[in-house]
């Protein structure tokens, strides 16, 4: 009697479960060094999906372990897949792969790509040989679009000069220019933004304290939350500013001036308001932000750096940063120097009838000089009524120039 080698060697038999796709189930014996594969072309010939001779019949099924949900690979025996007898293995056929897209549309999405990409360096070389070389500094390129923050600075100052010979030449010159300068004697925090007072409030921090914040941050919400959260604990955080509860006795002190000064004969008025231009243009001293100063001065820069940073920057951190970090222009010297009153800016400024009278209220001399003290506070001249429309015109004069 003959034994075939293959069942002398053969390792042990497992009894497997076999599922098929369309319900189909059967009993599959197969030794364990029996491989993937093998096992699949006898389950297909047993549900016979397909002809064998096809080898994709073969590729396009996979075997699967019921218990661990595991796809089996085709080229490792069952004893490596770690199945065991009476498994339960499913005969799943692959899903189609999706047809690839057509020659005429694989053409027209290229050519769609290629429409939409940006030229590269020979393109812009061979498209721009024609014409005629041209070398023009980037510097005074990014110079020419003026940044009009620093351009209204220089406006302000002009048209202050020409409010003040305007207003100067009514009969109550003295009168008005006291009662501005009283004014702009109050504290600048005096007038706090109800907005940001409201947010305030609504999160839970008394009035008085929220106003205080407010004073000390610039009337940024965000500032003032992260101070009186730090300065809850403090017993001096109910404590009034320095100087907050005076503010009517500059205006006291001047008004027996202001009373007098008519009665006295034009020169004297005249040296009147020469002083009061003078107390005026004080109030205008810069005071840097102490947590900016503090912040600059750690990255490195001298205090008389981070100073001018800071003015010319109005108090904007980042701004400074960039300054100190660029080409630091405009100098802190460019900001005390007005417009040039023969520049087309200015006269088209000068030209428009909305400014024209605005410069004869002393309101708008008032605007002027507390958003040269406190830039910030030009968002509140601007929803001003007596002064907005002003703003509004030489905002709109500046952008129509510097766009031509």
């Amino acid at each position: 009697m003959f034994v075939q080698e293959e069942k002398i060697f053969a390792g042990k038999v497992l009894r497997l479960h076999i599922c098929a796709s369309d319900g189909a189930e059967w009993l599959e014996e197969a030794t364990e060094d029996t491989s993937v594969e093998q096992l699949k072309e006898r389950c297909l010939k047993h549900c016979a999906h397909g002809s064998l001779e096809d080898p994709k019949s073969v590729t396009h099924h996979k075997l699967i372990h019921a218990a661990s949900e595991r796809v089996l690979s085709d080229t490792r025996t069952i004893s490596e897949e770690n199945i065991q007898d009476q498994d339960v293995l499913l005969l799943i056929k692959k899903r189609a792969p999706s047809p690839l897209p057509k020659m005429a549309d694989v053409s027209a999405e290229e050519k769609k790509k290629q429409e939409q990409k940006a030229p590269d360096r020979d393109a812009i070389a061979q498209a721009t040989a024609s014409l005629p070389p041209c070398n023009m500094d980037r510097a005074v390129v990014q110079t020419g679009m003026r940044d009009f923050q620093t351009e209204l600075r220089k406006i302000l100052l002009s048209l202050i000069e020409v409010a003040q010979k305007l207003l100067a030449l009514s009969p109550g010159a003295v009168e008005l220019f006291t009662k501005a300068n009283a004014m702009l004697d109050e504290d600048e925090d005096e007038r706090v933004d109800e907005a940001a007072l409201r947010q305030l409030t609504e999160m839970g921090f008394p009035e008085g304290r929220a106003a205080k914040a407010l004073r000390l941050n610039h009337m940024s919400v965000p500032q003032a939350m992260e101070w009186l959260i730090e300065h809850a604990e403090d017993p001096t955080i109910d404590t009034p500013l320095p100087g907050q509860a005076s503010p009517g006795a500059a205006g006291a002190e001047a008004a027996p001036e202001a009373v007098a000064g008519p009665s006295d004969g034009d020169e004297e008025a005249g040296d009147e308001l020469t002083e009061i231009f003078k107390k005026i243009r004080r109030k205008r001293e810069f005071r840097a932000d102490a947590r900016a100063v503090v912040s600059l001065m750690e990255m490195g820069f001298d205090e008389k750096e981070v100073m001018d940073a800071l003015k010319v920057s109005n108090n904007q951190q980042n701004a400074a940063c960039e300054w100190l970090l660029g080409d630091r222009k405009p100098s802190p010297e460019e900001l005390d120097q007005g417009i040039d009153p023969d520049s087309p800016l200015f006269r088209a400024i000068l030209d428009n009838p909305v400014v024209q009278l605005g410069l004869t209220n002393p309101k708008t001399l008032l605007a002027f000089e507390d958003m040269l003290e406190n830039p910030l506070n030009s968002t509140q001249w601007m929803n001003d009524p007596e002064t907005g429309p002003v703003m509004l015109q030489i905002s709109r004069i500046f952008q129509t120039l510097n766009r031509t």
